[in-house]
């Protein structure tokens, strides 16, 4: 077994911060995993992904494994839907894009959004009308002190907004190592939220299918979000608060402009980005580290900012829409 110690993470996560670990190595398979997990078993463990929603803000002084499980293998299917079983390393954008090669349809909205097909269900992720949960079915993960794997449901993920029982009781306790989603073998189209229908329309699209909405997806979130490889950056650093009623309907009265969604149950989901904007953080930028010109959810590192000054300019964004919304901002993105 080869040991990496004083390993540099630059690479390894989409923020591009310079920090190390005390150890790092890679598995691509559970046997491998365990027998690092046994190898390394005095140290903290934190297994990583993509590294596209993780803030290093110091050097991390344990162990780092990165899962670098591979595979998509049609595991069985019905009259309506096929099951999709993949590795927890698979790029989740590749992974997209393979079903929609094989018209398995539900991810399309989903396209582009960096990261791995292990993280996926950690965050729920969701974008343009459609979330994790609505495609999941399963999901295989091994405990790390236990060493055992469990399956988990949908019911046993306790999915929320960006959200997951991998979040919170259950956080750092597990290692993904595969999800099998449940695919449409015919498609409902999800158009209506943002700009997806204007987007498609300036495509010059006829015939609408799952491919033209991936690509108009593709389009918008090119145009409104930095690649990390340009422009490091883990996608959108907050998310977007959700409200009682009463208070939504305060805040418009105070604030007319304000932009919001409906939710059931006598909520209102804020728009983080335009709040952010509203306290004049877009395009801010304090040496190296920066809110975007173009999506203020989106924090930037313009060079070599360390994790420390993008985790304190996050604090100042959170407290100054405190003091003016009386809404508190919670990050998405994973602090270390």
């Amino acid at each position: 077994m080869q040991i990496n110690e004083n390993f540099p993470l630059k690479p390894y996560n989409t923020f591009g911060i310079d920090a190390k670990a005390r150890f790092f190595n890679t598995f691509s398979t559970s046997d491998e995993l365990e027998e690092y997990l046994m190898f390394y078993a005095e140290y903290p463990i934190f297994i990583l992904g993509g590294g596209s929603n993780i803030l290093f803000t110091e050097d991390f002084d344990g162990t780092i494994l990165k899962n670098d499980i591979r595979g998509i293998e049609l595991q069985h299917e019905d009259s309506d839907y096929v099951y999709v079983k993949a590795g927890a390393g698979e790029n989740w954008h590749q992974f997209v894009l393979h079903c929609i090669n094989h018209n398995w349809a539900g991810v399309e909205n989903l396209s582009l959004i960096p990261g791995n097909v292990g993280a996926a269900p950690i965050q729920n992720i969701g974008a343009y009308g459609v979330e994790l949960v609505d495609i999941f079915w399963s999901l295989e993960a091994l405990h790390i002190s236990e060493r055992r794997i469990h399956t988990f449901t949908t019911v046993d993920c306790e999915f929320g907004y960006r959200d997951s029982i991998f979040k919170n009781r259950y956080k750092n306790d597990f290692a993904i190592l595969s999800v099998t989603f449940q695919l449409k073998k015919r498609p409902v189209f999800h158009t209506s939220y943002g700009t997806v229908t204007e987007e498609l329309e300036k495509m010059g699209v006829k015939e609408l299918s799952i491919k033209a909405i991936s690509h108009a997806v593709i389009n918008i979130r090119s145009s409104k979000l930095p690649d990390p490889k340009t422009i490091p950056n883990a996608g959108s650093f907050f998310k977007n608060p959700e409200v009682p009623t009463e208070k939504y309907n305060a805040l418009k009265l105070k604030f007319p402009d304000v932009v919001a969604y409906p939710l059931a149950k006598g909520t209102v989901k804020l728009a983080a980005a335009w709040m952010i904007e509203q306290c004049g953080w877009k395009g801010y930028r304090k040496g190296d580290a920066g809110c975007h010109e173009k999506q203020a959810l989106v924090l930037v590192n313009y060079g070599n900012a360390k994790g420390s000054e993008i985790y304190d300019l996050s604090e100042e964004i959170l407290q100054s829409v405190n003091e003016k919304f009386g809404v508190m901002l919670e990050r998405e993105v994973n602090i270390l």
